[in-house]
């Protein structure tokens, strides 16, 4: 028997991510969690935080934005635990992932950020990625930071496309 909510979030957040191929940011975590009112917005971030701290989680930061990893110690919690959540509630996140897996997965994988170079240009930094994998990632050198605005938000809409494009000329 688990012996707080504490632990039964934090078993919730590892099933989440055992159930998914790529890593979950902290707002498609919160979004679950939130929206089932299983806990409050802050008591979730101290929640994530010490699964940080104990290495059941790891993260990675791209663009100001968070994403959570479970590691070899998360997997392994989870597995020991994993009876420990309600059935119910394990339904309710397999369906809730089943009904959002796809933008959650493009979310994850589709990457750019841009930053200010010496030059004072900016450069556009694209990425897919597939899991720790990167798929591919090109580098742009633009003079505005609009037009790095807009190269970042063009390769989230047209990154397959423009993957596919790639490799048929080079093949």
């Amino acid at each position: 028997m688990l012996e707080s909510g504490t632990s039964l979030y934090k078993l919730i957040i590892l099933f989440m991510l055992g159930k998914v191929t790529f890593p979950l940011t902290n707002a498609q975590i919160s979004d679950l969690i939130l929206s089932r009112r299983y806990t409050s917005y802050f008591h979730l971030q101290e929640v994530l935080s010490e699964m940080i701290d104990t290495g059941l989680l790891e993260i990675e930061t791209t663009n100001h934005t968070t994403y959570y990893r479970m590691t070899d110690q998360g997997k392994q919690t989870l597995e020991y635990f994993q009876n420990e959540i309600p059935p119910e509630i394990r339904r309710e996140i397999a369906n809730y992932l089943v009904l959002h897996s796809y933008e959650m997965r493009n979310e994850s994988s589709t990457l750019a950020d841009y930053f200010r170079n010496s030059n004072q240009d900016y450069t556009v930094n694209c990425m897919v990625k597939e899991g720790k994998q990167t798929l591919i990632e090109l580098k742009f050198t633009v003079p505005t930071e609009e037009a790095a605005r807009t190269l970042s938000e063009n390769w989230k809409k047209k990154s397959q496309e423009t993957y596919a494009a790639i490799m048929k000329i080079l093949m």
